[in-house]
């Protein structure tokens, strides 16, 4: 169990378990396109992978709303597929349509990408977390992450993102041997992806598993939960107090057996999930965060003040981090997140 002390950053007392009057809050995707300085500097990269691979550009990104907004937690600025980049895979990205991969759809595919494969690729995303933590104010905690098996397979497969995750649904029908390799390589390149960035200096990390809600309950427990119990055990083998959170989107009803069954120290609730069930089938077992709309968030006004409010009123009497339930939209406007961060907090 981890243990925590007042000195630490308040987001990670939350993830200990510790009920604060003030919860702290981050947002996902809070270092991005809503932000003109992060345009600005997209615009000098040329490109989104080019401003990943950037350590000096990339660490410059994920403090930028930090030193705007003083959120109580950095998340590291990259994306869930420098992993597939790790395993062999090439990948790139179409300006308004986003990543594209060479699928896997077979086992000679996936024999070529393992010759290619290299953990070295993410060398430069390891600096960036070197020099974030060098430069953050000793309040702030430093997040990193990595996708979840699932999700990154769905991908990988595919090629794209896709609006049902077929593809990747066909192959485990068809050839559930092939598909299970595929998620051993995430795996384990994942574990020592988080392991790195322990090491570089993250207080805590996330496991996103975006897609989490498009499966059926067998095939959520055989390729949500049990890779990602195998990425908690491998982290922890090497970090014992690791902070782990997980993120199964859409999971819903699903989420107490996820909780229990990869033991994760905290989960991140999305904006659909019933609030009374999350707190007392979810919060009563671990610490939550997230589960405003983004949504409401862009269209700020009283609507906004009343969602901040009710979220607040659901989970303030247990341990909550303050978040949205997805990423926050890229023409939120930043009065909205100012008036935010100032309810939250009064």
């Amino acid at each position: 169990m981890n243990t925590t002390t007042h000195d630490e950053p308040a987001f990670l007392r939350a993830l200990s378990g510790e009920v604060l009057a003030t919860p702290p809050i981050w947002m996902m995707r809070q270092a991005g396109r809503y932000l003109p300085e992060y345009r600005e500097l997209r615009a000098k990269a040329g490109s989104f992978l080019g401003l990943c691979y950037n350590p000096e550009w990339a660490a410059e990104v994920t403090l930028q709303p930090i030193r705007r907004f003083g959120f109580d937690a950095a998340i590291l600025f990259s994306d869930i597929l420098v992993v597939p980049q790790a395993l062999g895979q090439k990948l790139w990205f179409v300006e308004g349509e986003g990543p594209r991969l060479e699928p896997v759809a077979d086992a000679a595919r996936l024999a070529e990408i393992d010759a290619q494969a290299g953990i070295g690729v993410l060398d430069p995303v390891i600096e960036t977390v070197r020099r974030v933590k060098a430069s953050l104010p000793r309040e702030t905690a430093f997040i990193g992450f990595c996708g979840a098996p699932w999700t990154v397979a769905t991908y990988m497969v595919a090629g794209r993102g896709t609006p049902d995750q077929g593809p990747a649904k066909a192959l485990f029908a068809q050839d559930p041997a092939l598909f299970q390799q595929i998620i051993d390589r995430i795996v384990a390149t994942s574990i020592d992806y988080l392991c790195a960035q322990l090491d570089a200096g993250v207080d805590a990390v996330q496991i996103f598993d975006s897609w989490a809600g498009s499966l059926g309950r067998e095939d959520f427990e055989r390729w949500c939960i049990a890779p990602t119990k195998r990425i908690v055990d491998g982290v922890r083998a090497r970090h014992p107090q690791a902070r782990i959170i997980g993120f199964p989107r859409g999971a819903g009803t699903f989420i107490p057996d996820y909780v229990r069954g990869t033991g994760v120290d905290a989960v991140g609730l999305e904006s659909e999930i019933d609030r009374a069930f999350a707190r007392d089938e979810i919060q009563s077992l671990v610490p939550v965060q997230g589960n405003l709309d983004p949504l409401i968030l862009r269209a700020g006004g009283p609507e906004l003040e009343r969602e901040i409010a009710a979220v607040r009123e659901a989970f303030g009497a247990g341990p909550y981090v303050f978040n949205l339930g997805h990423g926050i939209l890229p023409d939120t406007p930043i009065a909205h997140v100012e008036r935010l961060l100032a309810a939250v907090r009064s």
